[in-house]
């Protein structure tokens, strides 16, 4: 495999995949549409190494409108991050815009590679496939139990994965990432929110009463994954493995580290939980271990301190901007 196509590759996961995949020796062509789910311009700030690497070659369209089989053209591999995330804001009237970046943009995909010849493709789907946990790790075999619109969006796009590959034969592997955090987090995803609050002496707004626990994953363990992924031939079509840190911790309990981290004490503003937020999160990671060789590298600590040394980075370069 030496070209992979990276959708959503300005966001968040997706721009560390493209820099990982370079510093590889991949040719990446990396897509996105740039939605205003969160500002454009962090996207773009995302994606600086990347443009200034000649084996890039930047996209900016929608999965829904572009000639995919021209897309598709050329590349061995693709990694789909693109979509459209967050549980919160699932619910309601913006459900069809979840039916459109999160099914049918899967689908106009897999039909282009279901005529492309692709070597691999990599869907990335997400822990809000199983709802909550019931007190113990989540296997790929357990039922499916979303609780929320977003969820079951994504449930619908892994079932077209698997569609795809038993009937047309695309040649497919689906992770679920579980809370994924570190450098270029989305701005309202919980970390973010509370590094940014604490650093300014604000209050820190937590839904629930903060004892929902999470499985959380660095990013670059999550790109990783992915990589090692690409480069691995599926076992069976679609066959999907849980991506997750290898580390619990509950919401209350990140608000504090985040503190220690800042050397502050956080002010905390309970808020009414959130439809859809889930309890608990916990990924049983033994087939990942087993058949891709995947193992979490980064502790909380050092992954929370990072992603706060970033944090405060950019604040200072965007002030002395």
């Amino acid at each position: 495999m030496s070209k992979v196509l990276v959708t959503g590759a300005a966001g968040f996961i997706g721009s560390h995949l493209v820099d990982r995949l370079l510093e590889a020796g991949y040719e990446v062509a990396g897509l996105d549409c740039f939605t205003d789910y969160y500002s454009p311009e962090v996207k773009r700030r995302n994606l600086s190494r990347a443009l200034a690497h000649e084996r890039f070659t930047p996209i900016e369209g929608d999965l829904l409108q572009l000639d995919l089989d021209d897309l598709i053209r050329g590349v061995d591999g693709v990694a789909h991050l693109a979509g459209e995330p967050g549980v919160r804001s699932s619910w309601g009237e913006r459900f069809p815009t979840y039916l459109e970046r999160n099914v049918q943009t899967t689908q106009r995909l897999l039909e282009a590679a279901s005529r492309g010849g692709l070597e691999h493709f990599v869907y990335a789907s997400s822990s809000s496939i199983y709802g909550s946990s019931d007190g113990g790790p989540v296997a790929e075999d357990a039922t499916l139990r979303p609780a929320s619109p977003y969820g079951m969006s994504k449930v619908a796009a892994e079932e077209l994965v698997r569609l795809y590959a038993r009937e047309r034969g695309v040649t497919s592997t689906v992770l679920r990432y579980f809370t994924v955090y570190g450098p270029r987090q989305r701005p309202e995803m919980a970390l973010s929110r509370f590094i940014c609050a604490i650093s300014s002496g604000e209050p820190v707004e937590v839904f629930g009463d903060g004892s929902q626990a999470r499985e959380v994953t660095y990013v670059s363990d999550v790109v990783e994954a992915t990589v090692a992924t690409l480069e691995t031939k599926p076992k069976e079509p679609a066959r999907a493995y849980n991506v997750g840190g290898g580390t619990r911790t509950t919401v209350g309990k990140l608000v504090n580290l985040v503190g220690e981290t800042l050397g502050e004490r956080p002010e905390v503003r309970y808020c009414p939980p959130v439809p859809g937020d889930v309890l608990s999160t916990w990924a049983n990671l033994g087939r990942s271990r087993r058949e891709l060789g995947y193992e979490p590298r980064v502790s909380l600590e050092e992954g929370v301190a990072r992603q706060v040394r970033w944090v405060l980075a950019e604040r200072r370069a965007l002030a002395a901007a």
